[in-house]
């Protein structure tokens, strides 16, 4: 078994080189972390390979294998990310409000690194070199937890980037991979309170479920994704069409993919033949209320489960509601917290959605795709959380920092 407190040790040890290292050669490091990956990606891709065979073997829905997936372009996309991380400004140092006090004493924030953080995921070998990126550029130590499904890609992506930080004279433990996918050397980790300063889990509700009950270790929650797409009354038919069919079909394994349909009662009749014409192209099943089955009678009958399920499938529900108020309690009452949208050209129904409803992101004409860091301009993201925290949406390097006061006297006293 893996010794997760050695790796917490080393990760500790770490820290103080990587917290007070330079701009310049943090920077150096991510460059030729983005070099490696793309140089060593016959070698990445030969791992991946395995895992993509083990995956197929276990029955794996594509929507999975395709997050598993990894290609040169994938691999490039990988590295780009790197270096538009490499291009982002520096959180670290920025002194914010810095106000005086009455007695004289000058008080202000100043962006901090969190220290080591613990990422659990699934398989997103991707998410390997984002957090490691995002996490390095904000003076943060990684310690990476994936699924088994991702060992192999995992395991060479994490050389890659070790060999490049030793090869600028950075200590490699910056970041740290656990190899062992057991379930007992996970809760241990998540246990690991004396190393390891903030959890951050990525996957499925079950994995952060795991997480929640069982860290001892502060958690942010990055969340499901049952995004609903609302069309009100006022819809552009067109726009909708190509919004929800973006949002469900570009790709089905993602967490900001639309998953639930409501659909004001008024345009049910004219919308759901177009709708079903539209989302035949890449075969996906509509299940339905009663309404929708009326007015197109191909649709599947949709069940009070249908109503909160994350598919990651080419599967969407369809709810008929009377008016905005009741697709608003529908959706916050079935949602994840995660990314929702109206189509509509109300404005004062815009602004009641984007008022009412409870998610880290919230559109109107447009699909919920665009919850990502880089879409949102961060660079790579770490996650997107779902909770109220100091973090929420897609997470940058902002959210991976904490601040300390600074406080500037000339020797008063209490």
């Amino acid at each position: 078994m893996t010794d997760i407190f050695e790796i917490g040790k080393r990760a500790k040890a770490a820290v103080p080189q990587l917290s007070n290292m330079s701009l310049v050669k943090r920077n150096e490091g991510l460059e030729m972390a983005a070099k490696m990956l793309v140089e060593h990606a016959d070698e990445i891709l030969n791992a991946n390979a395995v895992d993509i065979e083990n995956g197929r073997k276990n029955g794996m829905k594509e929507g999975i294998i395709d997050r598993l997936l990894l290609t040169k372009d994938r691999i490039q996309a990988m590295a780009d990310g790197l270096l538009k991380v490499k291009g982002l400004d520096d959180p670290i140092g920025d002194v914010e409000s810095m106000k005086q006090r009455p007695n004289g004493l000058l008080i202000g924030k100043k962006r901090v690194p969190i220290g080591v953080i613990g990422i659990i995921y699934e398989a997103r070998p991707n998410v390997t070199a984002d957090a490691f990126g995002l996490c390095f550029k904000s003076g943060n130590v990684v310690i990476l937890k994936g699924g088994s499904d991702a060992i192999h890609s995992n395991i060479a992506i994490v050389k890659c980037i070790r060999e490049a930080l030793g090869s600028v004279g950075v200590d490699e433990d910056v970041i740290q991979l656990i190899e062992d996918t057991s379930r007992d050397t996970a809760v241990e980790f998540m246990k690991l309170n004396d190393y390891v300063d903030l959890l951050i889990p990525r996957g499925s509700a079950g994995l952060i479920s795991t997480v929640v009950k069982n860290a001892t270790i502060p958690v942010i929650e990055t969340g499901t994704g049952n995004c609903h797409i609302f069309v009100d009354e006022s819809a552009d038919f067109d726009m909708a069409l190509d919004i929800i069919f973006n949002a469900k079909t570009q790709r089905i394994g993602v967490c900001n993919a639309c998953e639930s349909l409501v659909l004001h009662e008024s345009i049910v009749d004219k919308f759901m033949p177009l709708l079903k014409e539209r989302l035949a192209v890449k075969n996906v099943e509509i299940r339905g209320d009663e309404r929708v089955r009326q007015a197109e009678p191909s649709v599947l009958a949709a069940t009070e489960e249908d109503w909160g399920t994350e598919y990651l499938d080419y599967i969407i529900s369809a709810k008929t509601v009377k008016n905005i108020e009741e697709a608003i309690r529908h959706i916050n009452k079935y949602n994840t917290k995660h990314s929702e949208a109206i189509i509509t050209k109300d404005y004062d129904n815009a602004q009641k959605f984007l008022n009412e409803i409870d998610a880290a992101a919230v559109y109107v004409n447009a699909s919920t795709r665009f919850t990502d860091g880089e879409e949102f301009g961060f660079g790579a993201e770490i996650g997107i959380s779902t909770q109220k925290m100091h973090a929420r949406g897609p997470m940058g390097l902002e959210a991976l920092t904490s601040i300390k006061y600074i406080i500037y006297g000339n020797g008063q006293i209490r």
